[in-house]
């Protein structure tokens, strides 16, 4: 593992700071712990997957307790010494920076960093290592780098979009979500402010990175597929639950799923009444999911393609509390994250 080059660089005693004069020298805000608390707590960035859901410490270093100097604190953010993105103004104002730093010295100081969100799993190939121990991807990204899977799925990624996504990500990705189709619910966070920085060449080099794709391309892109199912509605033949599935690729870009199948599983005691929706398969036995299950098998979605189904069960059966489901593909192959489960929807808003 590398870890350690990543964790000196940025406890030395000067935090590694290489940012410029001008940084060095704009005047401090005054710092809010409260607002820093709620900057940290509500994901404007995703710092805490690396640094600990407290500052505590994880991947990444320590920060709760440190008394860290703003303008320091301030310019590693934007000009990182070590292995992690730098973070714009749009991602993260100056006074939000000052409500940090007011935040991490409120917290006591913490004998030691915290568990790793996402540890190494055992015999890992050197892409993967270089994702999630190395680089730390994988702290935000899963082991397996599941998020920008999907996103180069959406578009048929290649090699030059993911190194624009990871050397220029705050332009980048926000030129993707314009892409998207807002009416369908995405497969990954829905846009808001940018929450990844970008990455400096010199700290994370092509030779690199292009390792990381070739083991991630490995894996197989993942196609979009979305799938949500509503509270039943009940009337006097039982309950009825809507499932809505779509893949949430760009049109004519993103990739197309082949051999859709899509699966509820049926509670104990009850019983299929009807259906609707294409491509209905009927009921089996799922040793997998431990039960039986309703199937529904589609030839192929495209990006934006959609469909809509529906069950009705009757039996002693709570509406609130709709059935499990997952959808699966045939083509294209993955070798990892196969399965995409059924989002319910109660008590969720829209997307």
């Amino acid at each position: 593992m590398r870890r350690c080059v990543f964790v000196l660089l940025l406890l030395s005693p000067a935090l590694a700071y290489r940012g410029t004069a001008a940084a060095q020298s704009a005047p401090a805000p005054a710092g809010d712990p409260e607002r820093g608390k709620a900057v940290w707590a509500l994901g404007n960035t995703s710092c805490r997957n690396c640094h600990g859901g407290d500052g505590e410490g994880a991947f990444g270093p320590v920060l709760a307790g440190r008394k860290l100097p703003y303008e320091r604190f301030r310019g590693y953010v934007r000009n990182p010494a070590g292995r992690m993105p730098g973070y714009v103004e749009s991602q993260l104002t100056d006074q939000e920076i000052a409500d940090l730093v007011a935040y991490f010295d409120s917290l006591p100081a913490v004998p030691k960093p915290g568990p790793w969100r996402f540890p190494l799993p055992e015999g890992a190939p050197r892409g993967q290592q270089l994702a999630v121990s190395t680089i730390g991807c994988g702290q935000c990204h899963g082991v397996t780098l599941e998020t920008p899977r999907h996103g180069a799925a959406e578009v048929s990624g290649d090699w030059e979009w993911f190194t624009q996504m990871v050397y220029d990500h705050t332009t980048a990705q926000p030129q993707q979500w314009s892409q998207l189709d807002r009416s369908i619910p995405a497969s990954t966070p829905a846009p808001g402010r940018v929450r990844m920085g970008n990455y400096s060449r010199m700290r994370l080099p092509e030779s690199t990175l292009k390792e990381i794709w070739t083991w991630m391309t490995d894996l197989g892109h993942l196609v979009p597929l979305v799938g949500r199912i509503a509270p039943g509605t009940t009337d006097a033949k039982g309950i009825t639950y809507t499932v809505n599935v779509a893949n949430s690729g760009v049109k004519d870009k993103g990739l197309t799923a082949e051999d859709v199948r899509i699966a509820l599983v049926i509670p104990p005691d009850a019983q299929v009444v009807s259906t609707t929706g294409p491509g209905y398969q009927g009921v089996r036995r799922d040793e997998e999911a431990k039960g039986t299950v309703a199937v529904w098998q589609v030839p192929r979605m495209a990006a934006s393609d959609r469909h809509t189904f529906t069950i009705t069960l009757a039996g002693a059966l709570k509406a609130a509390e709709p059935p499990r489901g997952t959808i699966r593909w045939g083509k294209p192959a993955v070798k990892a994250d196969e399965v995409v489960d059924i989002i319910s929807t109660a008590g969720r808003g829209r997307g």
